[in-house]
């Protein structure tokens, strides 16, 4: 089952208009994540909303949005003066331009999303406006209400479909100027840059994203595994030290050395496709090392059953509780 959009409303290219759907393009909920827990108990933690200064629970009709001018003081907004402020692009894509792709700096990209069709009609509509940002190869600058904020959106043709990534405002990105200001200027030599183009040219690899690792999540897996099966942890190892630099010359011949005595670093297996429920696989009851393979060699001797793995929550129903 697909997810569900976050927002429903129009397209719009001047007088060409059609309905469309906007679905998040990427997800957290097939990370590992944790609850706070009662040590003693093993309850989990449950917040109340409560007013500072009486310690009182405020039930949610009584709970509003203030604006804090002081200390003390805060300048209440309703939801009736909000709506009464909102923008037409709260129901309707408007495209205001088109600008080249190459010109978007990255640090005013913020998430993507998936902009498809909605409903069975306005695909005719939705293919010539997808069809005229293809053409001109460049980016279409729309404006879209998210969470009561006016985003700027930027949309590009993906497959059939297009994709929507939402872009920063000019005061939420901060200057490079002070941070870069006290690097110093130093001069680097032809041969210090030769030599650290071999240590590059040896690790150049085309990017590909599937046969990223994330070595924290499978770590957590790992762990977690562990501690289900019984399995005593052992003992962290400290960490290895690279040893004294002399000079950066010296590091870059020791660095260009390693790289051509190492063996090519094998390619990760591709991981296969994950499917809806499949986190239900992420953490099985087996065993984990040497011990967890003799103990399932006496169970498949002494009971020919298998036992059947628990039943997990999907990413979506957890979510959703």
């Amino acid at each position: 089952m697909a997810p569900r959009a976050n927002w429903k409303g129009f397209l719009r290219l001047s007088l060409v208009t059609c309905p469309v759907a906007l679905y998040p393009a990427t997800s957290d909920a097939e990370k590992v994540s944790f609850n706070q827990i009662n040590r003693k108990t093993g309850h989990r933690i449950k917040y109340s909303k409560v007013d500072a200064d009486t310690g009182e629970e405020v039930a949610n009709e009584d709970i509003v949005k203030g604006y804090k001018v002081d200390t003390d003081t805060y300048i209440e907004v309703t939801k009736d003066e909000l709506d009464d402020i909102a923008l037409e692009s709260t129901h309707t894509i408007e495209i205001d331009e088109f600008v080249p792709r190459a010109e978007i700096d990255s640090r005013y990209l913020i998430r993507p999303y998936y902009l498809v069709p909605d409903g069975k009609v306005g695909h005719d509509a939705f293919a010539v406006i997808r069809e005229t940002i293809r053409s001109l190869n460049k980016v279409a600058i729309g404006r879209v209400v998210l969470t009561n904020r006016e985003h700027i959106i930027a949309l590009e043709p993906l497959d059939k479909g297009l994709m929507g990534t939402l872009l920063r405002y000019p005061y939420e990105v901060r200057g490079e100027k002070e941070y870069f200001d006290d690097i110093q200027d130093v001069k680097v030599t032809k041969d210090m840059l030769d030599l650290a183009k071999h240590i590059v040219e040896k690790k150049s690899a085309s990017f590909e994203p599937e046969e990223f690792e994330d070595h924290y999540e499978a770590a957590l897996v790992d762990l977690i595994n562990k501690k289900r099966a019984g399995v005593r942890l052992p003992a962290k190892a400290a960490p290895k030290t690279g040893g004294n630099v002399i000079n950066l010359m010296d590091a870059l011949k020791r660095s260009l050395a390693s790289e051509g005595q190492a063996p090519a670093p094998a390619k990760a297996k591709k991981a296969k496709k994950r499917v809806e429920g499949q986190r239900e696989m992420l953490l099985p009851i087996a065993g984990a090392g040497k011990r967890a393979k003799e103990e399932k060699k006496e169970e498949k001797k002494e009971e020919p059953k298998k036992a059947e793995k628990p039943a997990r929550p999907s990413a979506r129903s957890r979510k959703a509780g």
